[in-house]
């Protein structure tokens, strides 16, 4: 069925920033068992890591998929950074208004907490010719979005577009099922948790047990990837809550860092049971809007 929502309300608005350079923290950082590693990080215009692939494997921590967007690089938590990491959408269109690809096309995929970036999916031509002297423009669009029918769920960081897409359906009981590639509990997230702005940035989900890596099937995630988080409740901040569902995309790539892993952006939460998730191989941003390893 197709959901009420007030859509016709929203506020559509521009927000500006530029591709932000890699970021390099030490020269060796300390992974969860004490061994440095000497690796990239966040930051930077990525060009073989993308929307759709594996958020694991990759020898670098906390990888950003595409490009890592920012405002002002000095002033990171500026009122005007802020405001580009809350207002940017997952499924805002982003267009490159500089340089040698101006007026190129691309689509917001998350938000990246700490560093304030935001990341947004091009394809490989216009990757090859973008500098880090390049503005990109993003129509901002979806921070507001409600059900007009369920109050109980919060809506953020969403453009309504990929919500109409993703296949989100009414239980026979009136509870909203979503489709998600996985289901994880409260009690392996980690970085991130406690903040209290659900409208920007992401928490992770913790990745240093091997054990609980197997048994839930972490290792499969992929950078896009709709996600369940059981007993988390995100409405006005990121906590635990029994009965809670709060839903997410990951953003960024797993980490070696102690309490870290693949980050999880905010996009639909309830404390009232209100979110029904099901399991499903198709439920990520890539499959949905044919972008990233899923371009044709």
């Amino acid at each position: 069925m197709v959901w009420k929502m007030n859509e016709a309300k929203l506020v559509k608005m521009a927000v500006q920033g530029r591709p932000a350079n890699p970021l390099r923290y030490a020269e060796f950082e300390m992974d969860f068992e004490g061994k440095g590693h000497s690796l990239p990080s966040v930051g930077g215009i990525t060009y073989n890591v993308k929307t759709g692939d594996p958020a694991f494997g990759w020898r670098g921590d906390h990888i950003e998929p595409g490009v890592s967007v920012i405002l002002d690089e000095d002033k990171r938590a500026s009122k005007q950074n802020m405001a580009l990491g809350f207002l940017a959408c997952v499924g805002n269109e982003a267009v490159v208004v500089s340089g040698a690809a101006k007026g190129a096309k691309g689509v917001v995929t998350g938000h990246h907490g700490g560093v304030e970036h935001v990341l947004v999916d091009f394809d490989d031509k216009t990757l090859e010719k973008l500098t880090y002297d390049d503005k990109i423009l993003i129509r901002a669009f979806g921070q507001g979005l409600q059900f007009a029918d369920k109050p109980d769920v919060a809506v953020y960081n969403l453009d309504p577009k990929v919500l109409k897409l993703w296949g989100v359906k009414r239980c026979p009981d009136g509870r909203l099922e979503a489709p998600v590639a996985l289901i994880v509990p409260a009690a392996i997230m980690g970085s991130g948790i406690g903040h209290p702005d659900p409208g920007t940035g992401d928490y992770d989900i913790t990745t240093q047990d091997p054990k609980v890596v197997k048994r839930l099937g972490l290792d499969r995630l992929r950078f896009g990837d709709f996600v369940a988080i059981m007993d988390a409740d995100n409405t006005y901040g990121r906590h635990y809550y029994e009965g809670a569902v709060t839903i997410g995309i990951v953003a960024h790539s797993n980490s070696f860092l102690s309490g870290h892993g693949p980050g999880v952006c905010t996009l639909l939460s309830s404390r009232k049971r209100e979110i029904v998730p099901k399991i499903s191989s198709d439920a990520n941003l890539a499959r949905l809007l044919k972008i990233g390893r899923f371009r044709k």
